[in-house]
């Protein structure tokens, strides 16, 4: 018997299922589900992560895939296999094993007699990738996904590469990885856990060495890009960002891209799901993304498919704040289309400032320490990581200012800079920062971009610069949604450096600016045109707080020597799920440091330890690794030491030299 729509269901949890992929490897799933799917089926939820369902995800688990298996769904929450509590190794991101993998689990999931056959895909980041990636290769059963927080680009707008410029988050998510893939899947429930986690240990890829392979937009970065075929995505998208996010053009993207049927929502959040994302305010994601499973999963008329194609908040101009607890703003809507099609205004960089007309002769060299406001590239921990008071980079960039606006000036989409510019190098960036420009001199940045100026026709083949010799270069800054209120201004600034936020160039270059323009997409807006639910979520994960997380980041500089450094140190706390047991905890801590004259003084270095602990049983890993580089090639070192107890049971050490390809 079907229950009223408007009940829930009493649901079961099945912590550790198996799923056999077609070489034998064993994935490991944590399943919600209705007590009667068996009964009466339902449609399937797949969740497919590296970031372990028992302890990594289990908080933000617990606030979601209940919520949906009350309401009719299957959820299901896998470890990739090399991770958490599933067998095999992880050699890298989105390998085709991986999506191979998926496209067996979904098989898998349509064969169980509790499932309908019908199938959609969640994630965000990771998860929000791999959703897009599967959809590609069109599984039957795939009806829907609901992507966060991902990109459609490999290459250009993922932690590896920005304009050609190589991320600092290339080695610091790469730390990341060493860190999370080195942990023991939970002795409770493999009785070879052991075994498992040596093998893990002694196969597991240092990733930066593997990116670092791959500097310019080659067959690697086009593997998992579904930008390179658009049409190949079948299945309903429901994209969701955040403008305190890395990855803000995917939304727009994708929904004027996507041949299937397609929607976006992009909120004030950093890399969070919207119910309980940062800033606020949040919205009642799990509605919205009940309406979208409810319409393609079971055919039931929410009205998704009349909903406007692109949502997005349109924040308020405000002061610049390291860390926001919530934007005032605005919900705007667009029925059709995202942002291509709205008009722009249009001005000049010229030697006054931002203008209607004038001649432009500007040179810039900044100093290597430029960016130190720029924040996080992408804010997830929730520290102080937002960009600060734009003011110290402006001082060491070429700043064109605008007149005090007559009237709020509504951004929305993607401004874009055209600059005819030379430099005295072979080898050259530029990073360019739309700031607000408050009455008292804040500084606020609204949005940016970066070009290695070598990539400047191409990031599949750069070409070095013909030192004193003027090149035409157009580059698209991030999307935004921002108003910048009436009496204040417009900063464009300039600048030939932006560390710690990508890797400098292995000379200090001074740029010549003989002609610039930016173009700004305007859209009026006066009033709240769309009204989202308040949010919701599930009771939360039964857990103990032992020691609390805490988050800190500081600018230090050296007198004696003139070096600065940025130091972020993170402790993400330990914490005991009350429900099975498993404790686990960790701590990060990164320095990023330079010289302000010298681009070969830069180096990354970074240390994380994780901690299980089970029935007496104690496990730490501890990893550190660093970069480092010289005028031809790019140093890497890499350690990862493993302990039961205090005794140490694996250790290795990794030293790598990869050339430098106009980088």
């Amino acid at each position: 018997m079907t229950p009223n729509p408007n009940s829930l269901y009493d649901i079961q949890e099945l912590p550790d299922v198996g799923i056999h992929m077609p070489d034998g490897c064993r994935l490991s799933a944590r399943i919600w589900m209705p007590e009667n799917a068996t009964e009466t089926p339902v449609p399937a939820i797949l969740e497919f992560l590296p970031y372990r369902k028992r302890d990594g995800t289990a908080t933000r688990d617990a606030l979601t895939h209940p919520w949906f298996a009350k309401r009719g769904y299957a959820c299901i929450r896998v470890d990739m296999r090399g991770n958490g509590d599933s067998e095999g190794l992880m050699e890298d991101e989105y390998t085709q094993q991986e999506l191979d993998d998926a496209v067996a689990t979904i098989e898998w999931l349509t064969q169980q007699p509790w499932c309908t056959g019908r199938v959609g895909m969640m994630g965000i980041s990771w998860g929000g990738f791999n959703a897009l990636q599967v959809a590609a290769m069109q599984p039957e059963a795939l009806k829907a996904i609901i992507t966060l927080c991902s990109t459609a680009d490999r290459y250009a707008d993922d932690i590896h590469y920005k304009g050609g410029c190589l991320l600092n988050e290339n080695l610091g998510w790469g730390a990341t990885m060493w860190s999370y893939s080195s942990r023991a899947p939970d002795p409770a429930l493999r009785p070879n856990w052991r075994d498992l986690w040596l093998d893990r240990l002694e196969n597991e890829p240092f990733l930066p060495s593997v990116w670092l392979r791959h500097q310019t937009r080659d067959a690697y970065w086009q593997h998992g890009s579904v930008c390179e075929d658009f049409s190949a995505i079948q299945a309903a998208t429901l994209a969701v960002g955040g403008w305190g996010d890395a990855y803000k053009n995917t939304v727009p993207l994708l929904v004027e891209q996507l041949k299937a049927p397609a929607k976006g929502i992009v909120g004030p959040w950093v890399h969070k799901y919207p119910h309980f994302a940062v800033p606020e305010p949040r919205i009642g994601f799990l509605q919205e993304a009940l309406r979208w499973w409810d319409h393609w999963l079971k055919d039931t008329d929410t009205g998704v498919e009349s909903d406007p194609d692109y949502r997005a908040y349109l924040m308020d101009g405000v002061r610049p704040q390291r860390w926001y607890n919530d934007r005032p703003g605005r919900w705007i809507a667009e029925n059709e289309g995202a942002t291509s099609h709205f008009p722009t205004q249009d001005w000049h960089l010229t030697n006054s400032g931002i203008g209607a007309s004038g001649s432009l002769d500007v040179r810039v060299c900044s100093p290597q320490t430029c960016g130190m406001e720029s924040g996080e590239y992408c804010a997830i921990w929730l520290g102080p990581d937002m960009p600060g008071d734009q003011r110290t980079d402006d001082a060491m960039s070429a700043c064109f200012d605008g007149e005090p606006l007559s009237a709020d000036l509504d951004i929305v989409g993607a401004p874009r800079i055209r600059l005819r510019i030379s430099a005295d190098r072979p080898q050259a960036q530029v990073a360019i920062r739309l700031n607000h420009l408050h009455p008292d001199g804040a500084s606020t940045r609204i949005t940016y971009g970066v070009l290695n100026l070598s990539h400047r026709d191409s990031h599949a083949q750069p070409a070095p610069l013909s030192p004193g010799v003027a090149y035409d270069v157009t580059l698209d800054l991030d999307h935004i949604a921002y108003r910048v209120p009436k009496g204040h201004r417009l900063r464009v600034a300039v600048s030939s450096a932006y560390w710690p936020l990508i890797w400098p160039s292995p000379e200090p270059a001074e740029l010549h600016l003989t002609q610039g323009e930016v173009s700004i997409p305007v859209r009026p807006t006066e009033t709240d045109e769309y009204v989202f639910p308040p949010p919701e979520s599930e009771v939360p994960r039964d857990a103990t707080i032992l020691r609390k997380a805490q988050n800190t980041r500081r600018v230090e500089t050296d007198m004696n020597t003139g070096e600065t450094r940025l130091i972020i140190e993170d402790d993400f706390g330990m914490t005991k799920d009350n429900h099975h047991g498993l404790t686990n905890g960790g701590t990060a801590y990164e320095c990023w440091s330079i010289h302000p004259d010298d681009p070969l003084s830069a180096k990354g270095h970074c240390l994380w330890t994780q901690e299980l602990r089970r029935d007496g049983i104690e496990l730490r890993t501890e990893t550190s690794c660093q970069m480092w580089s010289d005028r031809t090639s790019f140093f890497l070192r890499a350690k990862l030491t493993a302990y039961e107890g205090e005794v140490e049971v694996f250790s290795k050490e990794l030293e790598d030299t990869i050339p430098r390809n106009q980088m």
